[in-house]
């Protein structure tokens, strides 16, 4: 069985962008979401992402981002894809591929069995879907919260569009989700930081290493 692909999300530090590239990640997140303990200005984004080789997919994560916005996030930050964590409709995904020419991935919560219609859904409109578990009422942030859903709901599922599971994600459970789950590529933030929005290179490797055994 291949190892999964993985992403290592809420990038503050320069100093992550080797360690996530050592670990063996695929893709590397940077934060535009003020609320966000690892949010970032453009400048420190900008320098960040300049510095993740070719080959490695820079993704930008924003929450309900209006065109204002994401333009000047386009225009200062090199990137090579959108995530959409808000209550972004399929037509808005729809727009924000066509106004930027970026693939798009958008973010999903998973609670119920209720919560996969819109999978299906936006699987249709988006590049990618980050299936991740839906925030508790009232929660601050709308990921990164540290928690899981029962991955049972999705196993062995697959959508129009290729698929990343998060929520909860660490170096301890990550090989267990990916079993059950068959997902292919993994979205992992708090799980591998040591308090939120700083990242530890060992829980990095870590991550990293339990996917490749």
């Amino acid at each position: 069985m291949t190892a999964a692909r993985f992403k290592i999300c809420g990038i503050t530090d320069p100093a992550d962008v080797p360690a996530a590239i050592l670990a063996g990640a695929s893709y590397l997140g940077f934060v535009f979401f003020p609320r966000s303990p690892r949010h970032l200005d453009l400048e420190p984004a900008a320098f960040m992402a300049a510095s993740v080789p070719a080959g490695l997919t820079r993704v930008a994560l924003t929450v309900n981002a209006t065109d204002a916005e994401l333009d000047a996030l386009v225009e200062a930050v090199p990137l090579d894809m959108l995530q959409l964590h808000g209550s972004e409709t399929p037509l808005r995904v729809a727009e924000v591929r066509e106004r930027y020419s970026l693939p798009v991935m958008k973010a999903m919560g998973v609670r119920d069995p209720e919560d996969l219609a819109a999978l299906e859904e936006h699987s249709r409109a988006a590049d990618q879907l980050l299936v991740d578990a839906r925030p508790p009422e009232g929660a601050d942030l709308p990921g990164g919260n540290g928690l899981a859903f029962d991955w049972r709901l999705i196993a062995g599922r697959r959508w129009a569009c290729p698929w990343m599971l998060a929520g909860g994600l660490t170096p301890d459970n990550v090989a267990e989700a990916v079993r059950v789950t068959g997902a292919t590529q993994v979205d992992v933030s708090s799980g591998v930081e040591s308090s939120p929005g700083v990242k530890d290179p060992h829980r990095i490797a870590a991550f990293g290493a339990a996917l490749a055994n």
